[in-house]
């Protein structure tokens, strides 16, 4: 009888010990989120992007080649609108295109290493190594963390939820989520292939510069469309807004609104001029920043975006350049003029 029950409880701690297999620690799995990193050369990724900052979400959908040590292309494109935006990294810098406008900006700039990017894999393994106070569980498939962001508008976006499949760390999906964990922006991995092997054009400016020209159609110039005016909905403390004024042009109308307060700021918003095909790239001292539905130039003094047909311009000698990302990303359409 003796014998029978300590069997039992020998098949009881062996079987307890089976279910522990399936998971590993916080420690092993940061362990082993270092070493696939260090070890990958790269991989290629797609996710679908979405937006919720407006009225309605705004989806895209996002592709992502990484060849290490730091060559990126990284595809944006939203159906609806045609917004779509390529970011390109190789040896000769970093370039935004937007196709739709012939506009390429090129940055003197270390991107993508000054900031969180949801839809880079590395970037979301820097959060969770760098988070010593990151929050971790684990389910049956998945190992989800919860850490700090590192954007430039992490008061307003402060919290990430980051969650990896089991079996292979591949991501499977992030939340981005604003200060009442509100999910702001999500990202959700349809398809990720470690290791890719990339032709060795696969990041050359000009072939990428004219494949992105052929996948979207230029916009049509010589018609004339109702702007629709667009307006921040975050504002710094202690600032409000002031005045808005429209000066007509030769392009149409361009709108110019002023904050003031504590800090003060001028947007303008007007239509976009579309350049001719060949035109050379536009150099910028500073950085591309994502602003959730499109990539900006950020300088110490400005930020300009593109969308739909727009080209805004914010600038300020007091904002703090988190303070102008967080404004910009805020920008949603209003009332139409």
């Amino acid at each position: 009888m003796g014998r029978n029950v300590l069997m039992a409880l020998v098949g009881i701690i062996f079987l307890f010990a089976l279910a522990g297999c399936g998971s590993k620690s916080q420690e092993e799995v940061l362990k082993a989120l270092d070493e696939k990193v260090d070890e990958m050369t790269g991989y290629q990724a797609e996710a679908k992007m979405t937006f919720r900052t407006g009225e309605k979400p705004q989806v895209y959908h996002v592709e992502v080649w990484h060849k290490q040590p730091s060559y990126y292309r990284v595809s944006l494109k939203n159906a609806d609108k045609r917004q779509s935006q390529m970011i390109l990294r190789n040896d000769e810098g970093v370039f935004v295109f937007t196709p739709a406008l012939n506009k390429t900006f090129k940055f003197v700039s270390d991107w993508p290493k000054n900031s969180s990017q949801a839809y880079l894999y590395e970037s979301l393994v820097k959060d969770i190594l760098s988070d010593s106070k990151a929050k971790f569980k684990a389910t049956d498939d998945y190992y989800v963390f919860e850490t700090k962001t590192n954007y430039p508008n992490s008061e307003v976006v402060p919290t990430q939820e980051i969650t990896l499949r089991k079996k292979d760390l591949a991501p499977v999906s992030v939340k981005v989520m604003d200060t009442d964990r509100k999910a702001l922006l999500t990202v959700e991995f349809s398809n990720i292939e470690f290791n890719k092997k990339f032709d060795d054009d696969a990041f050359d400016t000009k072939k990428n510069m004219t494949g992105a020209r052929l996948e979207v159609p230029t916009m049509a110039e010589g018609k004339e469309q109702v702007m629709a005016v667009m307006y921040p909905s975050q504002l710094p403390k202690g600032v409000q807004a002031l005045e808005e004024k429209e000066v007509k042009g030769e392009n149409g109308t361009r709108v110019i609104m002023t904050f003031g307060g504590k800090k003060s700021f001028t947007l303008v918003q007007e239509k976009a001029d579309v350049l001719p095909a060949t035109s050379m790239p536009v150099l910028v001292n500073g950085d591309p920043v994502d602003l959730g539905f499109t990539i900006g130039a950020l300088t110490d003094r400005t930020l300009t975006w593109w969308y739909n047909g727009a080209e805004f311009t914010l600038a300020s000698d007091d904002l703090t350049p988190e303070e102008m990302v967080m404004v910009a990303s805020s920008v949603q359409e209003k009332a139409a003029k």
